[in-house]
């Protein structure tokens, strides 16, 4: 079994164990969900050579129902047919804008915010173009499980500049493209989202 079908089958332990924390009112139920959850974490430590401690610590204990993490993320071509994308402070390596919608935001509205955020341009979206499950694509293991909802949208004003948690903004050829955040985008997914964009099949790409 891979590494990355292993660390899902842990994601999905840890889940079952916090739903049952949840929704239990029996307490020696509720130690057996306690053990399960610490199993999970320490499977999880194993894989990812992170210390316990420091998981249990990253992940705040469920108070509902656990459910997927969503990332929107903003694809935009300019005139010449180049791809808007950020360098990561994090790592270094670009990707195109996004992260973590917030609470509060539609779709539609966390994306543009990243946009400007990341890169000074004001944008408006064009439309779904995918909904990629991270763990369908080739992308370093990670903790959380997470959907991607990558929108085509274009620049309507602004200034490219990186934003203040950002190294960078430009765009790139994907011919000629840089270091990518792989944990963030990949080269693959850039060549699909580039396809779905210039055709004229109006479909979105699920999975």
């Amino acid at each position: 079994m891979k590494v990355e079908e292993q660390l899902t089958l842990i994601k999905r332990l840890k889940s079952l164990a916090e739903t049952g924390l949840v929704y239990v009112e029996d307490d020696y139920a509720r130690e057996r969900y306690e053990e399960l959850r610490k199993i999970s974490l320490q499977l999880m430590g194993a894989i990812t050579s992170q210390p316990v401690k420091l998981l249990n610590d990253f992940f705040l204990r469920e108070k509902d129902y656990p459910t997927v993490k969503v990332d929107v993320r903003g694809f935009v071509l300019n005139d010449k047919n180049q791809i808007l994308m950020a360098k990561e402070s994090i790592d270094e390596k670009w990707t195109i804008p996004g992260g973590w919608a917030d609470i509060g935001d539609t779709p539609t509205e966390a994306v543009i915010k990243e946009i400007r955020e990341e890169t000074g341009l004001d944008a408006e979206v064009v439309r779904l173009l995918a909904i990629y499950d991270k763990r369908c694509h080739n992308h370093p293991p990670e903790p959380f499980y997470i959907y991607k909802l990558m929108f085509l949208c274009t620049i309507t004003g602004g200034n490219l500049q990186h934003g203040f948690d950002m190294k960078g903004a430009d765009f790139f050829s994907l011919n000629d493209l840089p270091q990518l955040s792989e944990p963030r985008i990949l080269e693959s997914q850039l060549k699909h989202l580039f396809q779905l964009a210039n055709s004229d099949n109006q479909s979105v790409h699920i999975d």
